[in-house]
């Protein structure tokens, strides 16, 4: 399968651009992060927490919308989401004044449900996964609307290239990259950006123990799915793989890579303390990457570290850093 070419991702670009931000980056040079992977090493981190909703997910849900017709946006659209992806679909459908139906999961964080509710979205609670997709399904086939996939298909990857063209741009010399994976549109659309700028710049791509379908689907070849999700890291919580954004993530990401609960927890503690930073676990999730399984392998390198969202109660991140 062909990844977005470049003027394709720079289209994509300038089409997001009224209504994305372009979220900095920030050279991590302090006492508490040198302490882990030394000085010696350059530690950017891409603050696209900032981004509107709080997360990345923006770019793929507007560049979908953007893309429909009238009669589409007339129907309306719909989603599936453990919070992140709807809380975009209902941002994006709000801005072209579209309705979106989406639905989401008994455990989805109730932060995540109202701020999706505040942009207008009619919202269905379901007791899981699978019973969120054959609903979403139903919505689509009997309503008409529109369905985006919240990893999946070369538009939602396109709109997550933008975010690694608009990196490079940023930091034109990085020697790595780390994004998490959850169902792999963000490290595909990321790295596919990336390897066509700048080759030699190594992806790194993370997945938490608890959730680790990309890993799975490398070593056989084809998409394949867990059986259930055990992490903390819920917006990393992709019950399979995908066809299209795994194929991407094969010919552009260099290696993968594991990391464990209590890793993101401690990162999650690392970026509050020392960069005053509340993110979730999956926000945190290249970090505790670099400072866990590649810590050694990026000394000295110029690095780039994706914090790719922060949609928490403040009761649930008190619980997951206290005591760290």
């Amino acid at each position: 399968m062909s990844a977005p070419t470049l003027s394709q991702i720079q289209a994509a670009h300038k089409k997001l651009a009224p209504h994305v931000l372009e979220t900095p980056v920030w050279h991590w040079n302090n006492r508490q992060i040198n302490a882990i992977v030394s000085d010696e090493t350059d530690v950017f981190l891409k603050l696209e927490l900032w981004q509107h909703t709080g997360s990345f997910k923006a770019r793929g849900a507007l560049l979908n919308i953007l893309n429909l017709d009238a009669d589409a946006l007339a129907r309306g659209v719909t989603a599936v989401s453990a919070g992140n992806h709807a809380i975009a679909v209902a941002y994006a459908a709000s801005l072209v004044e579209s309705s979106a139906k989406v639905v989401m999961f008994k455990s989805a964080n109730p932060i995540r449900v109202e701020t999706c509710r505040s942009f207008g979205a009619e919202i269905t609670i379901v007791e899981n996964v699978a019973d969120a997709f054959a609903e979403v399904e139903r919505i689509e086939k009997e309503e008409g609307r529109f369905f985006i996939h919240p990893f999946e298909g070369e538009t939602t990857v396109t709109g997550t290239a933008t975010l690694g063209y608009e990196w490079m741009k940023q930091l034109p010399d990085l020697d790595a990259i780390i994004v998490p994976i959850g169902g792999g549109g963000l490290c595909a659309g990321i790295s596919a950006a990336v390897k066509q700028i700048r080759p030699q710049c190594q992806v790194f791509g993370v997945e938490p123990e608890g959730a680790d379908s990309m890993h799975r689907s490398f070593a056989a070849g084809s998409p394949q799915a867990i059986d259930a999700v055990r992490t903390i890291a819920d917006s990393l919580g992709a019950p399979y793989a995908s066809p299209y954004s795994m194929d991407i993530c094969r010919q552009n990401v260099d290696e993968l890579v594991i990391i464990h609960d209590d890793e993101m927890k401690r990162s999650m503690a690392l970026l509050f303390h020392s960069m005053k930073l509340a993110v979730e676990p999956a926000g945190a999730a290249a970090t505790a990457a670099l400072c866990g399984p590649l810590r050694d392998r990026l000394h000295g390198k110029q690095v780039g570290v994706i914090v790719c969202g922060a949609n928490i109660d403040s009761v649930s991140f008190a619980e997951y850093i206290h005591g760290l």
